[in-house]
């Protein structure tokens, strides 16, 4: 049966991630609603996260790393991976040189350059900008939509606060023994202890409030909360909506389906399902093409049924026409909200 996403309170969401396999609609789809919603009084922001912008193209302007206004109460941001790990090195570079000799600060940034490079660099640049603007959900914008990468970059985009939270907890466990045995070391030696015998146990006692040592504790804690805060948003099923965009083609479907089965491992549910680019019943009969596709498309609608049968699921037909400007967005976002 088909329900309307407007049912399932979308508009009342802080947060809403927009995904799918690559190229069945997700950018449309996303800013279809962030404009719907900001036509129904809320202030929105919405933000592509995927390296192959496309936002700025259907709204006809250009958008870039920086707030850009669309509309009245809606805001446009394309995040730019490159940018934000760049930004993230270089502050990093600043804070660890506050804590080393000036004779280190060149080592610093060859290490932290390379560093750059590695392996899920730009990604958990991206995560934590992503947390930031997670965290203004609700309080500088009603309403943050993200249309997300492809499906596969949105498993590892969504599940990486929970990855990278661990490996916070973990890095703050080795410090706090990396402390204790400072301290303990620092007493078998007779040097003078803060606090009384207890202060052994304690490892933040033994360092003064603005020593390095305390400063690094603050930054791990502060990138834990941050993570922490993501994690718990995501979790949120009231406040955080997750949308799946999909064709009803082969290859959309089974990338759906998987989609689904990996998000469900991290509790992460599909809240629901837009069934895009369906031939409208009343498209002209244009001979045996059309006949043909007409008759695969109510197959794959069928396998949609019976695989994905308890997501709620709408459906916007396939307009004749490019995705363009605001009139094409508000159309398609009146067909997302209507009952």
């Amino acid at each position: 049966m088909t329900t309307s996403a407007a049912a399932d309170g979308l508009l009342a969401r802080r947060i809403v991630f927009v995904g799918g396999k690559g190229g069945v609609g997700k950018t449309t789809t996303a800013a279809a609603l962030a404009l719907a919603a900001a036509e129904h009084g809320r202030t929105c922001l919405v933000v592509s996260t995927d390296p192959a912008h496309s936002l700025g193209d259907i709204f006809g302007c250009s958008i870039g790393d920086a707030e850009t206004a669309l509309a009245s109460n809606l805001t446009g941001l394309e995040i730019d991976p490159d940018r934000a790990a760049a930004g993230h090195i270089a502050t990093v570079k600043e804070r660890m040189k506050t804590l080393v000799h000036p004779r280190l600060y060149d080592e610093i940034d060859r290490q932290l350059d390379l560093a750059a490079h590695a392996p899920g660099a730009t990604e958990a640049a991206l995560i934590e900008r992503v947390a930031e603007l997670m965290a203004e959900a609700g309080s500088r914008f009603d309403l943050v939509v993200f249309d997300t990468a492809p499906s596969g970059h949105t498993v590892r985009l969504l599940s990486l606060p929970e990855v990278m939270g661990a490996w916070m907890d973990g890095l703050l466990r080795h410090r706090e023994r990396s402390s204790r045995l400072g301290a303990m070391l620092g007493h078998l030696g007779g040097k003078p202890g803060r606090g009384d015998d207890l202060s052994l146990i304690d490892a933040h006692a033994d360092h003064p409030r603005d020593s390095p040592e305390s400063r690094i504790d603050d930054v791990l804690q502060a990138r834990r909360r941050k993570f922490i805060v993501a994690r718990e948003r995501l979790l949120d099923t009231a406040g955080t909506a997750f949308l799946l965009v999909v064709n009803p083609d082969r290859l959309s479907i089974m990338e759906s389906r998987r989609v689904v089965d990996t998000l469900a491992r991290f509790d992460l549910p599909v809240s629901s399902l837009i069934v895009n680019r369906v031939l409208p019943d009343t498209a002209d009969a244009a001979g045996a093409f059309v006949d043909a596709r007409r008759a695969q498309e109510r197959t794959y609608l069928r396998e949609i049924d019976e695989v994905f049968p308890a997501l709620p699921r709408t459906v916007v037909p396939l307009r004749p026409d490019d995705v363009h400007g605001l009139d094409a967005l508000r159309a398609i976002g009146g067909q997302l909200l209507a009952h």
